[in-house]
């Protein structure tokens, strides 16, 4: 990266307190699936499932985070980071969803946020980032209206437990993905494509996130409550009315079906009128909670094409092959990142932390034994400007959290795709920092410099 590219991630001023993180989750990075009381979540099932998982991948060991956190909180230490997102592993601390919690599981955390608390390292915790205990899927799921009551009920134990220490949460990462990939398409746990099942999910998910706002509230009313939505453009490459109708669908689902209830109180047209059947007296007043932040994960647009027998009324589609993208073959459009950071910010009013940003690759140490990520450096330093672009523009955006920490299990890919500006060796577990990761360093030193 030049000298001027550094120059321009770091030129233009950001809020007084603005928060320089990275962020994780827990079955993407922790391992020991079956040490210590851990129940089993969705993801340990479908992992194991033939073809589910390129080469075969699973999540039982990952990163092994749960027996080095130690020293992965050093490395946070190095970077100076403020803040760490990660998510606690529901089928840890309440090995079958509900009913009596595991001691265990709740002193991995203790330990870990003390750890971080002790480096000056402020926890940020999201309450559910994918890994659903098996036994509650057993049980119906998310589809499950009960399941409300069961998120509640877990809530308020991680308040009760961590709440005098941790004092930012989340209660959902990215949920349009985990119920579009998981009761639609097929990609994800528990794999359906009941039509009735994903509204439900939809409405339910809803409904959990609003009770757990009012049970964390309730413990204090000081806290710092979000969710943590995806928000990218949706757009097609096709010519047609039909694949417009398709992007504008995509749209619906991908980028306003949880926010635009949680904070506006209304689900965007099409999906009102689908989920109306499932909606009872009184359930926008339950999932639109006050909340204090927009948790927002971008990384580039999305793209649909039409596809009049789906059921859903669009397909998924690939970008287009002109224009840069990433190593995977994402699009790079720093553009996009700034306006839909403006666009959030009119829309919802909130201030805005983005909670994941970042860029995959296939990578492995050269001979030294150095991980020199130039593209990624490239991109994160584009964003970070962009970033900058919005906020010098209007928008109220109060924190920026590198996807990711580590490498790690990146759900359908496996360890295929590398997105850590630490370099993993899964067979060893030796932590490499990346070239990006002494960037991002010196980025938030600059940055804190200039304050």
């Amino acid at each position: 990266m030049s000298q001027q590219e550094f120059r321009s991630s770091a030129k233009r001023a950001l809020p007084k307190g603005f928060k320089w993180g990275v962020s994780t989750a827990a079955y993407q990075i922790e391992g020991a699936a079956r040490e210590d009381g851990r129940g089993p979540s969705v993801w340990d099932g479908f992992s194991h499932i033939p073809g589910r998982i390129a080469n075969g991948d699973n999540g039982d060991v990952a990163c092994d985070h749960y027996h080095r956190y130690a020293e992965d909180i050093h490395i946070m230490e190095a970077l100076g980071v403020d803040a760490y997102r990660f998510s606690v592993a529901w089928p840890r601390v309440l090995p079958t969803g509900r009913g009596a919690a595991n001691e265990a599981g709740l002193a991995f955390y203790d330990r870990l946020i003390d750890g971080l608390l002790e480096k000056g390292i402020e926890p940020w915790l999201c309450l559910y980032h994918w890994d659903l205990p098996q036994a509650l899927q057993d049980q119906g799921g998310w589809p499950n209206r009960d399941i409300v009551g069961w998120f509640a009920d877990y809530a308020d134990l991680i308040a009760r437990r961590f709440g005098d220490r941790v004092k930012h949460f989340a209660t959902f990462n990215e949920p349009s993905v985990f119920t579009l990939f998981g009761y639609a398409f097929g990609w994800h746990p528990p794999a359906t494509d009941v039509r009735s099942d994903h509204f439900k999910a939809i409405h339910h998910v809803n409904l959990a996130h609003g009770a757990a706002v009012d049970v964390l509230r309730g413990h204090n009313k000081d806290f710092q409550i979000g969710a943590v939505h995806n928000v990218q453009p949706a757009r097609t490459t096709g010519t047609t009315a039909e694949d417009a109708a398709a992007a504008a669908l995509l749209d619906e689902y991908w980028n306003k079906a949880f926010p635009d209830p949680q904070i506006l109180g209304v689900y965007p047209p099409t999906l009102a009128k689908l989920i109306e059947p499932y909606i009872r007296d009184g359930d926008l007043e339950r999932i639109k909670r006050p909340v204090d932040y927009f948790g927002m994960n971008h990384y580039s647009p999305v793209y649909a094409r039409a596809a009049p027998a789906s059921e859903l009324g669009f397909a998924w589609a690939d970008s287009p092959a002109e224009g840069e993208h990433t190593p995977i073959g994402w699009p790079i459009d720093p553009a996009a990142f700034r306006d839909t950071l403006i666009d959030v910010h009119g829309r919802y009013g909130l201030p805005i932390y983005v909670t994941e940003n970042g860029a995959g690759a296939v990578e492995k140490p050269d001979a030294p034994g150095r991980v020199v990520d130039s593209h990624r450096i490239h991109y994160l330093a584009r964003y970070t400007d962009a970033m900058r672009e919005a906020v010098a523009a209007g928008a109220d955006v109060r924190g920026y959290f590198v996807w990711s920490l580590l490498d790690n299990f990146e759900w359908g890919s496996g360890y295929a795709f590398r997105f850590g500006i630490v370099y993993v060796d899964y067979a060893t577990q030796q932590r490499i920092l990346k070239a990006s990761a002494h960037w991002y360093a010196g980025l938030i030193k600059a940055d804190k410099a200039n304050l």
